[in-house]
């Protein structure tokens, strides 16, 4: 996995970031009643916060922390499996079974870390790769 090493590391990196700042939001769900636009509650109805017009609160809502930190333990159990098979990942793999599951993990993998290419540590070889 050396090669990929700092991909992963990179990745890993992110992902506590956001953990971080979904559990300094409580950890919980939200939602917004549907008799107050505007507003976003917590799990005890409590007003989280509000906002100005309709529609952010919405989206807001759905990228809760708990919503949040189920998307990132996803996001590591596909880095996981990505890391037991990254040194196979090449560009020119072989022609075996565990060089095609390296492959297409790395190619998520990939898509994960291009989610972060606004970050000034995300290096442009971890573009996903797009093999013939």
């Amino acid at each position: 996995m050396a090669g990929n090493a700092d991909m992963v590391a990179f990745i890993e990196a992110r992902l506590a970031e956001e953990e971080r700042v979904a559990l300094d939001a409580g950890g919980a769900s939200w939602r917004c009643p549907a008799g107050v636009p505007g507003e976003v509650h917590d799990r005890t109805s409590g007003i989280a916060f509000t906002v100005r017009d309709a529609g952010y609160d919405r989206h807001i809502a759905l990228q809760d922390p708990a919503r949040t930190l189920a998307r990132i333990e996803t996001n590591r159990v596909l880095l996981g499996e990505y890391v037991e098979v990254a040194e196979r990942d090449t560009d020119r793999p072989e022609e075996d079974f565990t060089s095609g599951r390296a492959v297409g993990l790395g190619f998520a993998v990939r898509q994960l870390a291009a989610e972060y290419a606004s970050h000034p540590d995300y290096t442009a070889k971890w573009l996903p790769r797009f093999i013939r």
